[in-house]
């Protein structure tokens, strides 16, 4: 969601007429770094950055309306731009790109769980006016359940800690400086202890139950939570040979096999329960089957099958995808979904999350079987592309182990390098053994030329902020609902929940800073 709201806003930034002449080199060269030095020496708050401020600096976000002393891990955040200025550091050779990675890697230092995770956040200015935070901005967003407890331990939700911890990996070793070696070591502990006997991982740890029914001790596959940490501690095996790494890995891949249910309905949950069955989560999270989920699953095993070359990853997908066809829809919607998100467990019947009244107070969710008026902020539906799964997992039934297993990065006996660029590249770990599977592509010189032009006096990119939310007055949460809220992504004016703006104001993105980068980065590197 983050990135297609990115791709949105940039999309946005290219409209200009294009031009015919190519930007000199050093033309493209001034402008990163003039958009680079904004960032870092008018944005960055020690370091750090949320995802987006106003051109007055007066209001900023996280995922939620965030204080000044604020600066945000979960991505695009702080980790993100890390990865960011090591991409332009690499395309460039400019070593103010370096320093400015570094200045990133303190923040996550010093933000750092002594568990060696992170929370979605950091707050400079100490525990109490982080707590101050929860009990205000927090506890008022209707639907960010995950915001409305001060947890006080680290998290694996929405891959913030799986970024920074990769990002650590990645700046220690740019020059094996020895100061990034205590922060990544506790970062590589806390995926290595926080991992269960099963092999799966919880959402958050170490345990510290903030309300009854806390479900984030439960197996979580949500999020990728799994499949980011398999992805970490293979990249930890290639580049540092870490003894504890690959049993890990293999106990996560196996930790998929022992979850995925039995006949007749042999898919997965969002979670999972110490009985190994899907669990609920948040209050529109029910305890069901997740058919995004049971997809992404189906595809890790086919993922594990290729690095490993064992038949019992490939055993049971079959039989997965059967199940996926048969509950699908009777017909793709309007925006091409194929499938409920959500599968009543024994009655294979889709499930619909809907939701009642206006804030935390007199709000409530609730699930029946109707597919009507579903919630806005959580799809009700899901696409699936079941043919395209099947032909993998006929050309991988079809190959021969020993060619499908060719570059595993599990087979490699020798360190490997990380790849040269991370920032929005989708990197999967069957290819880190020759080098990232990037986006990266060739960018027309009238792309290059727009942003060079688009850039302001000030040196960013003035981006419409589309997400907003009501800031927090300390008014009480009306008793009585006072209008329908049921598909609108917030509720009245005590909800400070993000919403999508229709007249959204003017400001600076990180996350349009970090797209439009890595364009120029691509086009300066001919997407190499």
């Amino acid at each position: 969601m983050i990135r297609a709201l990115v791709a949105v806003m940039a999309a946005l930034l290219f409209a200009a007429p294009a031009a015919a002449q190519a930007p000199p080199r050093e033309q493209v060269l001034s402008t990163m770094r003039k958009a680079t030095e904004f960032m870092v020496e008018k944005v960055a708050y020690n370091g750090g950055y949320v995802w987006s401020y106003t051109s007055d600096f007066k209001r900023r976000w996280g995922e939620l309306e965030a204080k000044p002393t604020m600066v945000w891990v979960q991505p695009p955040g702080t980790a993100t731009m890390g990865h960011l200025f090591l991409d332009a550091y690499h395309a460039t050779g400019d070593d103010y790109y370096y320093r400015a990675a570094e200045k990133a890697a303190e923040a996550l230092a010093w933000g750092q769980h002594p568990s060696g995770g992170w929370n979605y956040l950091i707050d400079f200015a100490g525990e109490g006016s982080l707590q101050d935070w929860y009990d205000t901005y927090g506890k008022n967003a209707w639907r960010m359940e995950e915001f409305q407890h001060n947890w006080g331990n680290a998290t694996f939700d929405d891959a913030g800690t799986s970024e920074a911890m990769q990002f650590l990996l990645r700046l220690y070793m740019e020059k094996r400086d020895p100061k990034w070696r205590p922060a990544l070591d506790r970062a590589i502990g806390f995926v290595l202890d926080s991992q269960m006997p099963n092999g799966g991982w919880p959402q958050r740890w170490p345990p510290k139950p903030a309300f009854a029914g806390d479900y984030t001790g439960y197996i979580t596959f949500n999020d990728d939570v799994a499949g980011e940490n398999i992805k970490f501690l293979i990249m930890v095996h290639q580049a540092l040979g870490a003894p504890r790494a690959l049993p890990a890995v293999r106990r996560a891949m196996d930790s998929f096999v022992v979850t995925q249910q039995g006949p007749p309905q042999p898919g997965w949950g969002l979670q999972h329960g110490p009985d190994l069955k899907p669990a609920a989560a948040r209050s529109y999270e029910p305890k069901a089957f997740a058919t995004h989920t049971t997809a992404s699953n189906l595809d890790w095993l086919m993922t594990f099958y290729e690095l490993t070359g064992d038949t019992k990853y490939l055993a049971r997908v079959g039989e997965g995808l059967d199940w996926l066809e048969k509950v699908k829809l009777a017909k793709p919607r309007p925006d091409g979904r194929t499938h409920p998100t959500f599968i009543e467990i024994g009655t294979d019947c889709p499930l619909y999350v809907h939701r009642r009244g206006s804030n935390i107070v007199n709000g409530a969710y609730y699930v029946d079987y109707s597919p009507e008026r579903t919630l806005a902020h959580y799809s009700g539906f899901r696409k699936i592309d079941l043919a395209g799964m099947r032909r993998r997992l006929d050309r991988l039934k079809a190959a021969k182990p020993e060619e499908v297993t060719k570059s595993s990065p599990l087979m490699a006996t020798s360190f490997v390098p990380l790849p040269k660029y991370f920032a929005t590249r989708d990197l999967q770990t069957s290819d880190l053994n020759v080098r990232a599977d990037r986006t990266a592509k060739q960018i027309p010189a009238d792309r290059a030329r727009q942003l060079v032009a688009s850039l302001d006096a000030e040196g960013y990119w003035p981006t419409p902020l589309v997400s907003q939310s009501h800031p927090y007055t300390g008014a009480k949460p009306p008793a009585k609902p006072d209008g329908d809220y049921a598909t609108t992504h917030v509720g009245d004016f005590t909800d400070t929940s993000p919403y999508p703006a229709d007249n959204p104001p003017v400001g600076i993105s990180t996350g349009a800073y970090i797209q439009n980068m890595s364009v120029l980065i691509d086009y300066l590197t001919g997407g190499r």
